[in-house]
């Protein structure tokens, strides 16, 4: 990411196997200052993003976080992601788990605003 965004988003895929239901409330990273569940909702025509308190991971189900989708936000990078750095989130859930997870910094955001540097030209 350029050094002048402070913020990217998380996307990954959590299965549940478990017979009961649990719920993502909440996300940490030690690469931003804050990390935030959002979703995309459809509001009268206008896409938004909406700051959620969780997200419930059915029985024997998946949450997939996506771009078009629920993700999370990291904001307030406190440097520079470079690609194929790791990230570790820590996530914690309704019933007081918590899980960390390790993610790469791919390369899909910064070929998107490698192509915008091209119009340029």
């Amino acid at each position: 990411m350029p050094e002048t965004v402070p913020n990217t988003a998380a996307y990954f895929t959590l299965e549940n196997h478990t017979d009961k239901a649990v719920r993502l409330i909440g996300v940490s990273t030690n690469v931003a200052k804050d990390a935030q569940l959002h979703t995309i909702i459809e509001d009268q025509g206008m896409v938004k993003m909406r700051h959620v308190e969780g997200f419930d991971i059915p029985s024997h189900g998946a949450l997939t976080l996506t771009p078009s989708g629920d993700h999370v936000m990291l904001l307030g990078l406190k440097a520079p992601l470079v690609l194929e750095q790791q990230v570790e989130l820590q996530l914690e859930f309704d019933d007081g788990e918590k899980m960390a997870i390790t993610l790469p910094v791919s390369k899909a955001a910064e070929n998107a605003a490698e192509q915008e540097h091209h119009h340029h030209h």
